[in-house]
């Protein structure tokens, strides 16, 4: 561009001005550094603002080049300060995720490692036990429908179970026909509708009822089910089995007993106990022969077929295992509870 005569000096001076001004920007280390520089560049007493007010003094026939000069100017500062702005902002997330970033390169040495929750441990022990012994595992719906969950159980309308400060209820089809399971019995109904016997299984799961939690209850708890169906199987086969299975879990030194008691779903019914080698004894479960209409719920001829059944908390032998006082200490995750087992 050739030389334009009697240029102001606001004007003429303005390239090493931005010249300066770039070589700021250049050396600017954050974003708040940049937009200060933008700011004295462009503001009352920058080098832009002081070249325009300047052009009152340019001749006529020269302004609309010496103001493209002055536009120039202000554009190249802003694109300057916009790229050193990109650059600033990768470097800064790169900062920050060197800063934050997790050291997952292998440890030399024996490691510490982690371990399934105490719970499923009982659990997939307890699973093992039965499997050993010829069960298969078989497994249901959390929700179920009254019949399943009740009906088909030979529980009957009107029971204590039933009421809604025992069970919890679920809003859905007609009030009171949808409920959380309270048990894992239903599984056995499903079992016996879905396959012929015999029928030798464990229903481990979780179960709902409307308990408030202590030491020894949880609203949300865990049950496991056994179901036999076969001929000719009777209260002896239910009490030779309680029997292997308390020696195959907790050891030879251990033995069980049964004891008459009321269940819906058996009859006769009986509750079964352990007795630890100080000879004390321990309640576990329920248990009994499956009754009659119940076999007929799940579409089986109770003139040709018979079985026992027999249900207690896996929560429970957790805590006659290892010893737990407070069963609540299982579920609340804390590490210096679960690393001891």
């Amino acid at each position: 561009m050739p030389d334009i005569p009697e240029i102001p000096s606001e004007i003429s001076e303005l390239g090493a001005r931005v010249s300066a001004v770039l070589a700021q920007v250049e050396s600017a280390e954050s974003s708040d550094e940049l937009t200060a520089i933008l700011s004295a560049a462009t503001g009352k007493t920058g080098p832009i603002t002081v070249a325009r007010k300047a052009m009152s003094q340019v001749d006529p026939t020269h302004r609309k080049s010496v103001g493209m000069r002055v536009q120039d100017a202000k554009t190249t500062i802003e694109t300057a300060v916009e790229a050193r702005r990109v650059g600033l902002g990768a470097a800064e997330r790169t900062a920050r995720v060197q800063a934050e970033r997790m050291d997952l390169t292998e440890v030399v040495g024996t490691p510490t490692a982690g371990h399934i929750h105490p719970l499923t441990q009982a659990w997939e022990d307890l699973e093992d036990a039965f499997i050993g012994m010829g069960f298969t595992v078989a497994e249901g719906p959390h929700v179920e429908t009254d019949w399943y969950n009740f009906d088909a159980l030979n529980i009957p309308k009107g029971h204590p179970a039933r009421d809604g400060f025992d069970s919890l209820y679920v809003n859905n089809g007609e009030e009171g026909s949808t409920v959380l399971r309270t048990h894992t019995s239903p599984v056995q109904i499903r079992t016996m509708q879905a396959q012929e016997p015999p029928i030798y299984i464990i229903a481990p799961g979780r179960v709902f009822r409307r308990d408030t939690a202590d030491a020894t209850h949880l609203p949300v708890f865990h049950q496991i089910e056994g179901l036999v169906i076969d001929k000719g199987i009777g209260l002896a086969h239910l009490a030779g089995t309680i029997e292997k299975f308390t020696q195959a879990f907790f050891g030879e030194e251990f033995h069980s007993r049964l004891r008459p008691n009321y269940f819906p779903f058996t009859e006769p019914s009986a509750e079964f106990d352990i007795q630890r080698p100080d000879g004390s004894w321990l309640e576990l479960g329920g248990s009994g022969v499956v009754h009659p209409n119940v076999l007929r719920a799940g579409g089986i001829d109770p003139e040709e077929w018979s079985g026992f059944a027999f249900g207690f908390g896996i929560d429970r032998f957790l805590q006659i295992k290892h010893g737990v006082t407070d069963l609540r200490e299982a579920f609340t995750n804390d590490i210096r509870f679960l690393e001891q087992f």
